[in-house]
């Protein structure tokens, strides 16, 4: 079926499904080593506490029916395995329907994780893996050609992924359209990596030519994948180019990566080749069989469903109030995206400490519990992680800018710190104490700022710390029972 066929996008194809299932093991990997202290039966915020107050019909999951954290390790590990099965590319060499199968099987899993997980899980990329598996499903195995419009599909995708990026940065904080906005944002991102120090230091010149071509690269580019073939790759490529930028420059979890995958989507086998060929590589094009009349029809009936499901997108993209990171329907499809439409200005830190004395006043010994990712030790150089999502910090972030949201949850993480709960002191990197209980906690807020050469010289410091005040005073067990009270 010549119109339905497009042959010509065999590597796109191969690209897409190989890269989203190996995002897809990653967050699954995540799910067997974080959901069961964050949210399991002793976590800060229990999934059996939650869907006992949220109905099934606002959040589907598999959960409402039947909790435990044996069922969350089933889940965990049947997402990774066939996740794997997809990147080594078992599925891809059978018939049509077995991919469909395999990624509706992470796409299912995931999505019952994604919607009992609360904060933890509240991020746009959670609905952009969604999306993309979901559409993946219908790029069909290697016996047919990949369908025209699910590729289609797929470039809508990457367009409302970049342009609502880029429209929000517009719409929101002024400091993106007078180009400062890079003046700060390395040094206040949520999670900077071992090279955001020295981009923070690049001359602010270089700040501002950042800010411009990222507003070329987000407003202007994506349009370039309205025309398939030389220009739409050519447009990929920068998009490409543009997020590995982003990848050596801080850690977003899974989005720059998985974004590169999704543009991939655009580049054509004869872009490809020309790319490829220099290196020896060989793009043999499509030799399958022809499509089958069901698949067809199911991709024809999973493509009018995603039409109609992206009105509120697409009005989305064009409303003065634009919504950053928004789904329109339980099952995350079609959904907004953007990020960073406001940028801090000034960089807070929660530091957590334990205290073993009797007391805890004047004299006492403070010894610090040291997280994962997130800044604490300042001499520490920054760990790259992403594409792992350190979900537990990526909170400590939202508690330091004074998210409500985030304190329900941060006192039950205080108490599991008193109770030296295992699963818990997993999360971080040091515990102080080696497993033994505290008798007291306390949350103190400090000022960060990167330290400057001459500083980095003088002592090893990568950053620069001042105490600016007390979130949670010295507290017990008993106190905090209290409290919650």
């Amino acid at each position: 079926m010549g119109w339905f066929d497009a042959e010509r996008y065999t590597v796109a194809r191969a690209v897409v499904q190989h890269g989203i299932a190996a995002v897809y093991a990653i967050a699954f990997w995540a799910v067997l080593r974080q959901f069961r202290p964050l949210l399991g039966e002793h976590g800060l915020l229990p999934v059996p506490a939650f869907v006992a107050r949220v109905p099934w019909r606002r959040a589907p999951s598999l959960f409402h029916r039947w909790y435990s954290d044996r069922l969350v390790a089933a889940v965990g590990w049947v997402g990774l395995v066939v996740a794997l099965t997809l990147v080594v590319g078992l599925p891809q060499r059978g018939p049509a329907w077995l991919p469909v199968v395999a990624f509706g099987v992470l796409w299912a899993l995931y999505l019952s994780v994604v919607n009992v997980g609360q904060v933890f899980y509240g991020f746009g990329w959670e609905s952009l893996l969604l999306e993309a598996g979901f559409l993946a499903a219908f790029l069909g195995s290697d016996r047919v050609a990949p369908p025209l419009t699910v590729l289609v599909l797929l470039w809508w995708l990457v367009f409302r992924l970049e342009l609502g990026a880029g429209l929000i940065k517009w719409r929101g904080d002024p400091v993106w359209r007078n180009l400062t906005a890079l003046y700060y944002h390395h040094e206040t991102q949520p999670m900077p990596g071992p090279a955001s120090r020295l981009f923070h230091l690049l001359p602010k010149p270089l700040h501002r030519v950042e800010g411009l071509a990222n507003f070329v690269a987000q407003l202007g580019v994506p349009f370039l994948l309205l025309v398939p073939g030389p220009v739409a790759a050519s447009g990929a490529a920068v998009m490409v180019v543009t997020q590995l930028w982003l990848v050596l420059s801080g850690n977003f979890a899974w989005l720059n990566w998985l974004t590169i995958v999704l543009a991939c989507s655009a580049i054509d086998d004869r872009a490809w080749g020309w790319a490829l060929g220099p290196f020896g590589v060989d793009v043999p094009g499509f030799h399958g069989g022809s499509t089958p009349v069901w698949f067809v029809v199911v991709v024809l009936a999973v493509t009018a469903l995603c039409v109609w499901l992206s009105r509120p997108a697409l009005r989305n993209l064009f409303s003065r109030h634009q919504l950053m990171n928004a789904s329109f329907n339980v099952w995350h499809l079609m959904n907004a995206y953007g990020a960073f439409g406001s940028i801090t200005r000034r960089r807070t830190e929660v530091v957590v400490e334990g205290c073993a004395d009797t007391t805890p006043g004047p004299g006492a010994a403070w010894r610090e519990y040291e997280f994962r990712g997130k800044p604490g030790a300042v001499r520490r150089l920054p760990r790259q992680f992403a594409p792992y999502h350190l979900r537990l910090d990526w909170g400590m972030w939202f508690l330091a800018l004074g998210s409500s949201a985030q304190l329900r949850w941060f006192e039950v993480f205080l108490a599991r710190l008193l109770e030296a709960d295992a699963p818990t002191l997993r999360l971080l990197a040091h515990d102080p104490f080696d497993g033994a209980r505290p008798r007291w906690v306390r949350a103190r807020l400090y000022r960060y700022r990167f330290a400057t050469r001459a500083e980095h010289r003088s002592d090893g410091a990568r950053w620069v710390r001042e105490e600016d005040g007390l979130l949670v005073d010295a507290v017990d067990l008993a106190g905090l029972a209290r409290h919650r009270r």
